[in-house]
């Protein structure tokens, strides 16, 4: 459960803005948007070695 304490006088905006910047860090979205399909795992492993060669290249072409 997320906690945001406001403070007296503070702004519902700031609060409302505290809150959404946990709940965005907590991953629920995230995770849910993962789950509402099923990825096969040969299909996983090939997005994330794709990523791998693509960050590789990015680190090269800084150097």
């Amino acid at each position: 459960m997320i906690i945001v304490p406001v403070k007296e006088g503070e702004n519902i905006e700031r609060a409302l803005k505290k809150f959404k910047r946990k709940f965005e860090k907590t991953g629920v979205v995230k995770e849910l948007r993962r789950r509402q399909c099923f990825d096969k795992p040969s299909v996983i492993k090939r997005e994330r070695k794709i990523h791998a060669i693509y960050v590789q290249k990015m680190v090269a072409d800084q150097d």
